[in-house]
Parts: C-alpha cells; sequence; structure tokens
C-alpha cells in the first residue's frame, strides 16, 4: 500500500492532514459552463490559491492540466452521466484506473447514488475499481449521494451516514459526500466512517453561506472540501480557495476569511 501513501500525500496538506479539492467534472454532464470553458485557465487560479486537488475526466488531463507554477493534484474521474440521460442518477464507467495511472493521476474517483435504482450496479462498479485500485497502489475517493425517488431530502443524517460507511467498507481511501446542516450531526457521519470524509459543496450559493458550510464540517470532523460551482464560478475563484484554506488548514473563523475575499 506504499503507493497510496505517497499518492496520498499529493493530494492531501501533509503538515494538516487536510485537503481542499475542486471537482472540474461537470463538463460532461453539464457541457461547458461558466467557469469550465477555459479549463486550463481556471486550474491555474485554483492551484495559486492553495487547492490541493481538481477531479476531472481525461479531458482535464489533455486539455486542462497546468504544466507550470505551483503543483496541484490530479484525480480522474471514472464515471460519468449527463443531464440529458433518461436517469442521470446512474454513473457509468467512462474510463480505468490502468488508463489513469498511464495519464499520471494521483487518484481516481467514482461516484455512487445511493438509492438510486442503478445502485447495484454502481456498487459493482465502485468494488471492482477499489480492487483494482488496491493492486495498483491508487487512492480512490468516492463521492457518495443519497439520490432516488424515495430519497425525499439527500442530507438526512441516516441517509448520509450510510452511504459514507457503505463507501468506506468497499475500499474508498476518502468520502466525499454532502453536509448533514451542522457539526453535530455531521460528526456522526465522520465518526462513523474509518476513512477520511471531505464535505460537497452543493449548488451555487453566496460566499458567507459557502464558508460557514466550510467551517461546520470541519467542526464536525471532516479531513477537507470538494467544492465545485461556488470555485470555479467565483468572481475571483484564486481568492475563494485561499479564503476557504484559511479554515480548513489554519482554523480560522469565516469572519476573517471573508476578508480575505474583500
Amino acid at each position: 500500500m506504499r503507493g497510496k501513501e505517497i499518492r496520498l500525500e499529493r493530494i492531501m496538506n501533509r503538515n494538516t492532514k487536510k485537503t481542499i479539492i475542486v471537482p472540474m467534472d461537470h463538463g460532461v454532464s453539464d457541457g461547458p459552463i461558466p467557469g469550465l470553458i477555459d479549463m486550463g485557465q481556471t486550474v491555474n487560479l485554483i492551484a495559486d490559491g492553495g487547492a490541493n486537488a481538481v477531479i476531472g475526466h481525461v479531458g482535464l488531463a489533455l486539455h486542462g492540466h497546468r504544466q507550470g507554477g505551483r503543483d496541484i493534484g490530479l484525480i480522474l474521474h471514472l464515471s460519468a452521466s449527463t443531464k440529458l440521460a433518461p436517469d442521470p442518477n446512474e454513473k457509468v464507467l467512462v474510463n480505468s484506473v490502468t488508463n489513469a495511472l498511464k495519464m499520471g493521476a494521483d487518484a481516481v474517483s467514482m461516484h455512487v447514488n445511493i438509492g438510486a435504482e442503478s445502485e447495484a450496479t454502481m456498487l459493482s462498479d465502485l468494488g471492482t475499481v477499489a480492487v483494482e485500485c488496491m493492486e495498483w497502489g491508487m487512492p480512490l475517493l468516492a463521492m457518495m449521494y443519497p439520490r432516488g425517488k424515495n430519497i425525499k431530502t439527500n442530507n438526512d443524517l441516516d441517509q448520509v451516514k450510510l452511504a459514507a460507511r457503505v463507501a468506506a467498507e468497499l475500499g474508498a481511501d476518502i468520502v466525499k459526500t454532502v453536509y448533514t446542516g451542522d457539526p453535530e450531526s455531521f460528526r456522526e457521519v465522520t465518526r462513523g466512517c474509518p476513512v477520511p470524509v471531505v464535505v460537497a459543496g452543493g449548488s451555487k450559493t453566496d460566499d458567507r453561506t459557502t464558508l460557514e458550510l466550510i467551517e461546520g464540517a470541519m467542526a464536525g470532523g471532516a479531513a477537507g472540501i470538494s467544492i465545485g460551482r461556488n470555485a470555479f464560478q467565483h468572481r475571483t475563484p484564486d481568492k475563494f480557495v485561499r479564503a476557504a484554506a484559511c479554515i480548513v488548514h489554519q482554523n480560522k473563523s469565516v469572519e476573517e476569511a471573508l476578508k480575505i475575499l474583500g
């Protein structure tokens, strides 16, 4: 497992053991949305702000991952669906662990919607990929969301706890899931999951709301954040990441973080 340990150090801060990840895999699901039209420029900005890693599909590695400047980890996403699919909650494999290794990735990620009609297939894929990651020493981040026709709210505590634990049980090294709304309840999620949990950013919101989510998640035991639109669609992505970093890595307050944004 030494390979995993070495690669995990490339996507997590060695001193704080926390991470700031910016997912940029939305191009497959939503197309060329603002912030992802020039992926290289966006990666440069969020890297300069202090992000530890970015997540994207093969296109990010081919067209957007930076060649110079501050180092930033690359996590290649292995599953996908588009918003035009009959069931957008169904994610299918579109890449492999061995190909991600060939492309220089530091980790891979997969998306599983717990409660979706296609849950069984997604869990089967997650288990298969997890075994391959163990074989090759590749870290695996699992994006786990309660979603489906029987899921009324995707941040229900019991459902989020289940989603996070499933990923850990099947071999994920890091779990990404939704915030349950307050530090006390999110602490139950992180306590019940034996691997690091990072919190998703959700829909585009204002700066204070996003930073308060980050502060609450960190107080609840999160190992960091994985925030997309609120980072790459920000008016100043580098400053937003810098503000988030002062909470994640320096344990500073929302008020102190807001000063960075001006």
